[in-house]
């Protein structure tokens, strides 16, 4: 049996054979059989297409996309003991070519068919994704590849058609819990004495959804926490010791959501310098720089919007220049655009805009398009009134004709609101000399 014992490395050293092992409880708990997994049920559940495939025997390569510390990971290894498979693994961000072909060459020495495991197959590069084209068409490997991102856009099209995409979701409350109680039990059986779990809130907040993680915090709190006759467990210890002991808790990379939040919040906020710090601390810490260009993107609508449409363009233009450059050069370009977002004007009107119109769908569902809106294809549809009236703009003074665009239910409602910078104190003004009082401008 093992036995544990407080360690200095952030997780309980547990003693195998009279011999110091540092096994993350993790890994110690990582389910080895298929009823053993957690969540999924989608996938994995009785009936679930992934599990009609599993007993078919005959599975094909696949790309499982989700979040972190969701199980992806766990499910390639599952699949390969269900069927006896050769399991072979990689990550795609301290691996290359010559791994993969190193690979291949062994596989080909194999009676069976074995599976080939890449995490964080997104980080790959076309060249490093095309050396696989080959040995998965042929069938001398089926590719596993899991990914955080959307394979849409990280996974080159000839190697996303010969796949199956899965998307495995966020797990439930009741999922981590359940895992919670799990490694609870081991733990206390290998420490010999009691670990009560008093509250369960900040454990569950830490983690995000993040099964690992909420393994490391609770591996972390127990580690800390050895001394007395037993260990109690409370949201003020676990935000105690977790925050006193970030670095260490973050190895590996735990801190990547929170790090993106503190930097597009920085952003947001209108301070550069935040931006820039977050920003270093994320290319030290190896993210993925078409991640970090990817959400500032997304915050130059968001955030700015029509303050400043340039910051879409500027944005835009830094993802692609990204992805043609790479690390280390490509953080000037990022420094660049992170600066420009931060000291831009804001503005979310256009965030609030869409926020509203979907609202509003959903309580009016789909009304009818006014007639003279529609689209007359045919004589039928113009003879019953397809666009019948309808003002072409350009053929009235200043491109402008006052007619109803909305249907007859929602007339007059106004989903866009000008915040107030220069920008869009000139959209307000110019709005408001069309439309009058219509819609309140």
């Amino acid at each position: 049996m093992l036995r544990s014992r407080s360690g200095q490395s952030g997780y309980l050293v547990f003693m195998v054979m009279n011999k110091q092992v540092n096994i993350p409880l993790a890994e110690l708990l990582r389910p080895r059989r298929l009823e053993d997994y957690l969540g999924q049920e989608h996938l994995v559940g009785k009936d679930a297409i992934l599990s009609q495939v599993i007993n078919s025997g005959n599975i094909p390569s696949m790309i499982f996309w989700g979040p972190p510390g969701v199980g992806k990971t766990t499910l390639a290894h599952l699949i390969a003991g269900q069927l006896g498979r050769s399991f072979f693994s990689l990550s795609a961000i301290n691996s290359g070519v010559k791994d993969i072909r190193d690979i291949f060459e062994k596989a080909r020495g194999l009676q069976d068919q074995p599976i080939l495991f890449i995490d964080e197959i997104h980080r790959f590069s076309k060249s490093q994704q095309d050396s696989l084209l080959g040995a998965v068409e042929q069938g001398l490997v089926i590719l596993i590849g899991a990914t955080t991102e959307n394979p849409s856009f990280e996974v080159i099209s000839p190697l996303l058609s010969r796949c199956q995409v899965y998307i495995l979701k966020d797990l439930e409350v009741h999922h981590l819990l359940t895992l919670l109680e799990k490694a609870r039990r081991y733990c206390e059986a290998q420490i010999g004495k009691p670990i009560i779990i008093e509250e369960t809130d900040a454990l569950l907040r830490i983690s995000g959804g993040d099964a690992r993680k909420l393994l490391n915090a609770l591996e972390l709190v127990i580690q800390t926490g050895q001394k007395g006759d037993d260990i109690l467990i409370s949201n003020d210890k676990v935000l105690s010791v977790v925050q006193k002991n970030l670095a260490l808790y973050d190895k590996g990379g735990e801190m990547h959501y929170d790090l993106i939040s503190a930097f597009i919040k920085s952003m947001r906020g209108s301070d550069p310098n935040a931006a820039v710090y977050y920003l270093a601390r994320m290319i030290e810490g190896g993210e993925d720089p078409l991640f970090i260009a990817r959400r500032m993107v997304v915050l130059a609508s968001e955030d700015i919007g029509n303050a400043n449409p340039n910051a879409l363009l500027l944005a835009t233009n830094c993802f692609q220049a990204v992805h043609l450059i790479g690390y280390p050069e490509c953080r000037l370009i990022l420094s660049q655009t992170a600066i420009y977002l931060a000291t831009s004007p804001k503005s979310n009107a256009s965030y609030l805009a869409i926020q509203k119109a979907e609202k509003l769908i959903r309580q009016t569902g789909d009304l009818p398009v006014p007639l003279h809106l529609r689209n007359a294809p045919t004589n039928l549809m113009k003879d019953i009134g397809y666009g019948k009236d309808y003002k072409y703009a350009h053929d009235f003074e200043g491109n402008f004709a006052d007619q109803e665009f909305l249907p007859e239910k929602i007339l007059g409602t106004k989903l866009y609101d000008p915040q107030d910078n220069q920008r869009e104190n000139d959209l307000r003004k110019y709005l408001r000399q069309r439309w009058k009082g219509k819609y309140g401008y």
